[in-house]
């Protein structure tokens, strides 16, 4: 269980009601998660951030916020994403479709922030495209490796009509070594070298192997890149990994791949086919 699952938990099925308006003001977003959101006595919920009030056809009269709980716990300030449902005096996390079971708060995600599109993570085809694709991905997981090199393809032969925006989410639970390689992928970009970011992705590695040393040199037999542990273990480098993972958090992603296309969630992950046609 993660950190912020122990210090935060969102209601299932609770609906608190509040005064009827068209937005809840601060206060009663602070008063909604302190009696529905955050269940640990010890983390002092200090305030609301609404990031993003948006609409969905699916959810006739409700609003969605998309907001960040700014908290405190063990003295250590923790700025967690929250997303609630609000119609008529009425606020919830969770709102079920009855028919399906599936819960819209998997459904909705945030709008990308123009800011995320920055030339550190432009990685193929031109800023001025028709399109703007978004990914946050880990070389090492299946779902990245069938789906992501055939995106980074679409965007190579179509650089006027598409345009890659490349953020790393190693899932570190999962394939450790996606630690390392995700910071040779971003050294790699940094130095132009972006064929380098796609040949990580077919490396024939132990998605558990920790050993620094082994790592690099699967990585310069493989591919011809050669790093040392000084460049890797850079705090530059770290702290743009740090970033990526932050950017993440603020649009509710969990999962690889997860793609956005011209800043909305595409769930299907196949709306860049469309885009060259």
């Amino acid at each position: 269980m993660s950190l912020m699952s122990k210090l935060l938990m969102s209601t299932v099925a609770l609906t608190s009601i509040l005064s009827a308006q068209e937005q809840p003001d601060n206060e009663a977003l602070v008063k909604y998660v302190k009696q529905s959101v955050v269940k640990n006595p010890d983390v002092v919920v200090k305030g609301v951030t609404v990031i993003e009030s948006k609409t969905d056809a699916r959810l006739p009269g409700w609003t969605i916020l998309m907001t960040t709980m700014d908290v405190e716990f063990q003295k250590k300030e923790i700025h967690a994403p929250e997303m609630m449902f609000v119609k008529d005096g009425l606020i919830t996390g969770h709102l079920s479709d009855v028919k399906t079971g599936n819960d819209y708060r998997e459904l909705i995600k945030p709008t990308v922030p123009q800011s995320y599109y920055d030339d550190a993570h432009l990685l193929f085809g031109n800023k001025d495209a028709a399109h703007k694709i978004l990914i946050f991905s880990d070389p090492m997981c299946p779902f990245c490796q069938d789906l992501v090199p055939a995106i980074f393809k679409a965007a190579k032969d179509n650089p006027t009509k598409i345009a890659i925006y490349y953020y790393h989410l190693p899932l570190l639970r999962i394939h450790p070594v996606s630690d390392v390689l995700t910071r040779v992928m971003h050294i790699a970009q940094h130095e132009g070298k972006t064929d380098i970011v796609e040949k990580i992705y077919a490396l024939d590695i132990e998605a558990k192997e920790t050993n620094l040393t082994k790592i690099l040199d699967a990585v310069k037999t493989q591919t011809g890149y050669v790093l040392t542990p000084e460049q890797i273990n850079a705090q530059t480098v770290k702290d743009a990994l740090k970033a990526d993972q932050s950017a993440a958090e603020k649009l509710l992603v969990t999962g690889t791949p997860t793609v956005y296309i011209d800043g909305e969630w595409d769930r299907e992950r196949n709306g860049y086919e469309k885009l060259t046609e």
